[in-house]
């Protein structure tokens, strides 16, 4: 194990906003706790789709898909909020 300094650009949350050297750009640390559920909600996506109930599947990952926007927005208001340039492209 390593001991490094990172920048939090946001609050230590579950999803919080740092940036580790000497990487431009931050990222969002997912606790591992989270990151097993993301998973899981894939898993259970991609059982729909083999079981051709592509109807659950479309309504899984809609219903799913808040996570991760969540996860984009808190991403970009911290990084404006730092005049961080956004280092993906925006949909308008």
């Amino acid at each position: 194990m390593e001991r490094i300094e990172v920048e939090l650009f946001t609050d230590a949350s579950n999803d919080a906003v740092v940036r580790l050297p000497p990487r431009r750009f931050p990222g969002v640390l997912i606790q591992g706790d989270s990151l097993s559920s993301i998973r899981d909600d894939v898993a259970g996506i991609v059982k729909a789709c083999d079981q051709g109930d592509v109807d659950e599947a479309r309504e899984e990952a809609a219903f799913r898909l808040s996570n991760p926007d969540e996860l984009l927005a808190r991403y970009t208001a911290a990084l404006k909020a730092h005049d961080i340039p956004i280092p993906f492209y925006q949909a308008p």
